[in-house]
């Protein structure tokens, strides 16, 4: 028997998945590692704890499944988005890297807006924003210059791991798309951009496809993993193009729903010339020459991890979904807006913060646990709104993360999104999309569709109910008023936030 192995290093642990030839799944091991928070809107990670988690979780990976580790064929990855890490010229980490949920960098943000203006979308697609690499780059520049001045190169986190792995330098389209220094279309860095805030090209490593063969395991990484040498390594994707890819969102019309630490609406673009007016970010995907456009909410999982934690410490987390089981769509007139760490979209906001809106004595722990997990839904909505104000025809999506794994939810999901939600049978997000590049790169099949034919299966439909998706729709057009309600107050607010 022959297998691969999907490795997702997420924002809070590295997860390790072996698949075999049918798409089973024959083991998986996962190891977590802390988040540095130093400051108000600081996220940080130490680089080495990436490397260590996944090595032990291979080990665990091969160990616990009892396969041959000579019988593994390939590897490949999947990664949080946006991190910066830097490298020196001997290749040594200079500092922690600085993640994806990030908010120092709103200086940094107006800087480049000032200066690129709308060239900015022509090239890099995207708009400015806290979470992208290129700010974390010119904050680094400008609060830590003699640690910018040693920089030899930059990675994104995924690509660092991979780096340390087999010893090679690269990066790969699907991620580099996230750093605002990528021609996205024209799949190159832009010398434009770079040059225009004074950064070297040869920061910027070598571009690769997501699907390419960048080498093989170095001698003392196999022997820690009792994985062999010759294991083909393969560059992998970023979360969200491999939870695409995992998902089986590989033609037009297909999208995903993800609900995670963060939330995603994700719909498949065959070609690069789309324009969202830099509404909806637009990303190379994990397929050859394909893109996908996509909404994000900041804090979705989030927000209902944070709810629990201080509201309900000793309640688990199925029992505290039984509260969408004991009350009516609309909470009892409670409406959630999830902003606990500022907003992506469609309010670019790095200010703006969560609110609770109606609150009676009448509310108990239900109501309120009702009310976080629709106003994550609600802003998954916005993306999804934008993407069919665009011209998308979404008449379903695939539901994975947190939000698959309450059928209350995804009937929810059903409901407000107006579309049918498709629930997978084994629904393993990014580690299976790195573990499908794998398959294809080790030859295993001609193309991802093929291989999402054998590895991915629907099993449940939740469709919409229309007395519900009516209510939803008015509670809807309510929540999309909170925002320009609380702006001005928040924005006032956050100069008594701790700094």
């Amino acid at each position: 028997m022959n297998y691969v192995i999907g490795v997702d290093l997420g924002t809070s642990a590295v997860k390790a998945l072996l698949i075999d030839r049918e798409g089973r799944v024959c083991g998986e091991a996962s190891e977590a590692y802390p988040l540095i928070q130093e400051k108000p809107g600081y996220n940080e990670q130490d680089p080495e704890l990436w490397v260590k988690a996944t090595i032990v979780s291979l080990r665990r990976l091969i160990r616990d499944s009892g396969v041959n580790g000579s019988d593994v064929e390939g590897l490949s990855f999947s990664g949080q988005m946006h991190g910066l890490v830097l490298l020196d010229e001997e290749h040594q980490v200079l500092r922690n890297a600085i993640l994806w949920n990030d908010t120092r960098t709103t200086e940094q943000c107006r800087e480049i807006e000032a200066k690129l203006g709308e060239r900015l979308l022509a090239i890099a697609r995207n708009r400015a924003l806290e979470g992208f690499t290129l700010p974390k780059l010119l904050w680094v520049k400008w609060h830590e210059p003699e640690l910018f001045a040693k920089a030899s190169v930059f990675l994104l986190p995924k690509d660092y791991l991979r780096y340390r792995l087999t010893g090679h330098i690269a990066s790969e389209y699907s991620d580099a798309a996230g750093t605002l220094l990528l021609d996205v279309s024209g799949k190159r860095w832009s010398a434009e951009i770079a040059d225009t805030f004074g950064i070297s090209p040869s920061l910027c490593a070598p571009l690769v496809g997501s699907g390419v063969k960048v080498g093989t395991l170095l001698p003392d990484i196999a022997r820690e993993t009792g994985l062999p040498e010759t294991l083909g390594i393969f560059a992998g994707g970023a979360d969200n193009a491999c939870g695409a890819i995992g998902s089986g969102i590989l033609s037009e019309g297909e999208t995903l729903c993800s609900i995670g630490t963060s939330g995603v609406v994700l719909s498949y673009v065959g070609g690069g010339d789309a324009d969202y007016k830099g509404k909806l970010h637009f990303f190379n995907h994990g397929k050859e020459d394909a893109y996908y456009a996509m909404g994000v909410t900041l804090a979705a999982g989030y927000s209902l991890t944070w709810f629990k934690e201080t509201f309900a410490p000793d309640v688990s987390f199925d029992a505290l979904l039984k509260g969408l089981d004991e009350t009516a769509p609309g909470a009892g007139g409670l409406l959630f807006t999830p902003y606990l760490v500022g907003e992506r979209t469609p309010h670019a906001d790095a200010l703006i913060r969560a609110s609770f809106v109606g609150m009676d004595a009448s509310h108990r722990l239900p109501h309120f646990t009702r009310a976080v997990v629709e106003g994550i839904t609600f802003s998954l909505k916005e993306s999804l709104d934008i993407l069919r104000g665009a011209g998308h025809t979404i008449r379903s999506l695939v539901s994975i993360g947190g939000g698959a794994k309450n059928e209350h939810w995804l009937q929810m999901q059903a409901d407000i999104f107006e579309a049918d939600i498709h629930r997978l049978d084994s629904e393993q997000g990014p580690a299976l999309g790195a573990a499908m590049l794998a398959a294809c790169g080790s030859g295993w099949f001609d193309s991802l569709e093929q291989c999402a034919s054998i590895f991915i299966k629907r099993t449940k439909t939740f469709r919409p109910n229309k007395e519900q998706a009516e209510r939803y729709a008015g509670l809807f057009r309510i929540y999309q008023r909170v925002y320009a309600d609380t702006r001005g107050i928040n924005e006032a607010l956050s100069a008594f936030r701790t700094s």
